[in-house]
């Protein structure tokens, strides 16, 4: 059996008034990539600050490779690599003046091999003497993320690493992760991308600081009941809305210009839907059945708690 790296028992934290997070229970596997999903505000940041040692608890215990994360904070930096939304590169240094300051900063003495691997893996070799502000910003991510491991930590915390870097970035961030992940480093990121989430082992969705869900993405999915469709229709909000007074719906959400549409089991079909928005006097575009998304599941707990 897999180890525990990370573990929250009732974990809470205030700002004031404002309960950021709210008797958080959770565990994190040795050599899992885990993810925190979450809008802002759901309490991503918070939890890991707590974890890293940034910021104290005011109620429940934390552990992070067996270590208080506040009261051991020295000890932890060793093994754990964080990498915050809000990184700092020194734009006047070179990306590998960039990682020797990083280096040196943990106490790495011998870092020439580790850098050169880093650099390889990250495709930075050929600009390793290129200034860190004068790269673009999926380069500086990547980085970002070689300064963040030339310790080689044996936990990497990212938060939010993707937000803000293009979409081919975003592929060849994962790429690394997933290369990451294989050497058995534990991996756990926050991120407001559900797609992203759909990459991790096991995910914990989170919205004002409160757990909603915690298993793996297939296994989440998978709790959503009834049927889902996908409509597209002429006029969106008037489709809507005949949606949801349909007897056999059971959740309407909306996507942009899509609905998704669950009904109960065993009851309606995709024509009987459309029947029913044609009946309504709206134009039907398509209507096709869909599996459940990591979004479906997140906005359809979201909701049973608002309830």
């Amino acid at each position: 059996m897999s180890v525990d790296a990370v573990t929250f028992d009732r974990v809470s934290r205030r700002y004031g008034a404002v309960e950021a997070v709210r008797e958080l229970s959770l565990s994190i596997r040795a050599g899992e990539m885990f993810g925190l999903i979450g809008p802002d505000g759901a309490g991503k940041t918070t939890t890991i600050r707590m974890m890293c040692g940034l910021l104290r608890a005011d109620a429940g215990s934390i552990r992070v490779l067996g270590l208080d994360p506040v009261a051991q904070h020295r000890e932890l930096t060793k093994s754990v690599g964080y990498l915050s939304q809000r990184f700092s590169l020194y734009a006047d240094l070179s990306v590998n003046e960039n990682i020797a300051f990083f280096a040196e900063i943990h106490g790495v003495r011998h870092y020439a091999a580790a850098r050169d691997r880093l650099l390889a893996l990250t495709q930075l070799s050929p600009f390793a003497a290129r200034l860190a502000g004068q790269l673009s910003g999926g380069m500086k991510q990547k980085l970002a993320l070689a300064c963040t491991l030339i310790h080689q930590p044996k936990l990497i915390v990212l938060d939010e690493p993707t937000t803000g870097v293009d979409p081919v970035s975003r592929r060849e961030f994962w790429k690394l992760l997933s290369e990451f992940l294989s050497q058995g480093i534990t991996i756990l990121m926050s991120t407001p991308y559900l797609d992203e989430a759909e990459r991790c082992s096991r995910v914990a969705l989170l919205h004002n600081g409160q757990l909603l869900a915690l298993d793996r993405p297939d296994a989440l999915r998978q709790t959503l009941p009834g049927v889902l469709f996908e409509v597209i229709a002429t006029d969106h909000r008037r489709a809507v809305a005949a949606l949801r007074s349909f007897p056999e719906v059971a959740n309407v959400q909306t996507f942009g210009e899509r609905a998704h549409v669950r009904l109960n089991e065993g009851g309606a079909d995709a024509a009987a839907l459309a029947r029913h928005l044609h009946d309504a006097g709206v134009g039907v575009i398509a209507v096709r059945q869909v599996a459940p998304s990591l979004e479906d599941v997140f906005v359809t707990r979201l909701g049973e708690t608002q309830s």
